[in-house]
């Protein structure tokens, strides 16, 4: 009897709306927009959130990459410590100014093996741009050094053959292992293994294909991820003794030094880059400072390199993003807040515009509880009806900004349970005022009221 009650007022309260249906739905603008920004703006979130997990498992957990920059022309070293003002700061320039440093050398990737007991692998590369040509097709693409970890380190399969065995990469054998996509260009309807694929002006042989993987391409050269799809793979014993070890002075390269004397100092880097993976995590930082101190060492304190911590910059990304998020989740609250406020004046001119159809009811034998009801039950239906509408626009604006501006967005059905009840708890907050307030209306002062 007690609920049957409750749905009788309840009833009363929806017939009342919609005879003002306009001024119904101009109060529930407040609460569908709201509703719709909250959902909006955690389906950003959880989209960031989702990218970066993406990203950190692109460039591999614990990875750390050292790669080599061309030193500044006008100074090969870092500053000298403890320098003083004035001759002392000048003849420590012309000091670092003799400082030769040979680069990122395969002598660094040993020096790191035999010191550095917090590292399980290390992946020396070269990279160089190469034509990979096959009976008479031919495509552009990177050409990269690589030993057996790089794969370990990157964490990516084969989808066909095998990985590089320990003659191959010792006696500098001229085979390769190609990318899913360099397959589909240049071997469509072919069994690429045993194929010769030349790639510059030498011939490899396919001994593996790799496993298709997906690379988010905004964020590929911020961190250093490559995109294996499109790149074919050789020894780096290959690289260095068939095509190309920058590290050896030639004739040829001091004369193009002396003619392109202004482009600064030639690069000698024999690696492009290292990678370094750490085996525990709380290891990381600890280890990049004593990969720094053994660099700089050996490097004379020439600028040519930078250590890059993907995992870290992304950590920091992520923190960026969800106070972000957080902002913006407050911004869009407010307007749930704004449209309880519009529900309360809504119902407080409401009451004033009923006060004798309240007397009346109460002259019949409802109770103030049943007044109460009838009025919650409206400031209640408002934010329901705002609430779903809500739910379809903030769905609505996720695909839409997805689409349009191409940043990932999660919906995720606890944003959607938790908006809708903030809704329904905006419309019993704001709404129990006014009904309270209609309530306590005296039936016998109502009914003479105008």
């Amino acid at each position: 009897m007690h609920w049957q009650r409750i749905i009788f007022n309840f009833k009363i309260g929806i017939e009342a709306l919609f005879q003002n249906r306009f001024r119904a739905v101009l109060t529930s603008l407040g609460i569908i927009f709201g509703v719709a920004s909250v959902i909006a703006m955690l389906a950003i979130g959880k989209g960031a959130e989702k990218e970066i997990l993406e990203q950190i498992k692109q460039v591999g957990s614990n990875n750390v990459i050292i790669r080599s920059v061309k030193p500044d022309k006008n100074k090969s070293g870092n500053n000298a410590e403890g320098d003083d003002e004035g001759s002392a700061t000048t003849q420590g320039d012309k000091q670092e100014q003799k400082n030769f440093s040979p680069g990122l050398t395969m002598a660094d990737v040993a020096d790191m093996k035999s010191n550095l007991r917090t590292i399980d692998f290390v992946s020396p590369e070269i990279e160089m741009k190469s034509q990979f040509m096959f009976d008479g097709l031919y495509t552009q693409g990177k050409l990269i050094g690589v030993e057996n970890n790089y794969f370990k380190i990157t964490d990516i399969e084969l989808s066909e053959g095998n990985f590089f065995s320990p003659v191959q990469l010792s006696n500098a054998e001229p085979v390769c292992i190609i990318g899913k996509n360099i397959k589909a260009k240049l071997f469509a309807g072919k069994n690429p293994l045993g194929q010769y694929l030349k790639c510059g002006n030498t011939w490899l042989r396919v001994v593996g294909v790799l496993g298709n993987k997906d690379v988010v391409t905004k964020d590929a050269e911020r961190l250093s991820i490559r995109n294996q799809n499109n790149e074919v793979y050789a020894p780096i014993n290959t690289i260095l003794i068939r095509y190309t070890n920058r590290s050896l002075v030639t004739a040829n390269k001091i004369r193009m030094q002396r003619y392109y004397r202004n482009q600064g100092p030639a690069d000698y880097n024999q690696l492009d880059r290292i990678v370094v993976h750490i085996g525990q995590s709380d290891m990381v930082m600890p280890t990049v400072d004593i990969l720094n101190r053994l660099l700089v060492r050996r490097h004379q304190k020439v600028n040519d390199y930078e250590i890059i911590v993907p995992e870290l910059l992304l950590k920091q990304e992520q923190k960026t993003k969800a106070l972000f998020n957080v902002v913006l989740a407050i911004i869009a609250s407010i307007s749930l807040i704004v449209g309880g406020i519009g529900i309360m004046n809504i119902m407080l001119a409401s009451v004033l515009e009923r006060t004798r159809e309240i007397g009346l009811r109460l002259a019949l034998g409802a109770t103030k509880r049943d007044v109460v009801m009838q009025f919650l039950g409206e400031a209640v239906s408002i934010s329901i009806t705002g609430g779903v509408i809500g739910i379809v626009l903030g769905i609505a604006a996720s695909f839409l900004i997805r689409n349009l501006t191409g940043i990932q967005t999660i919906i995720s059905p606890l944003s959607i349970v938790v908006s809708f009840t903030i809704s329904i708890a905006v419309g019993l907050v704001f709404g129990i005022l006014p009904a309270k307030r209609a309530a306590k209306s005296d039936p016998v002062v109502s009914l003479r009221s105008d």
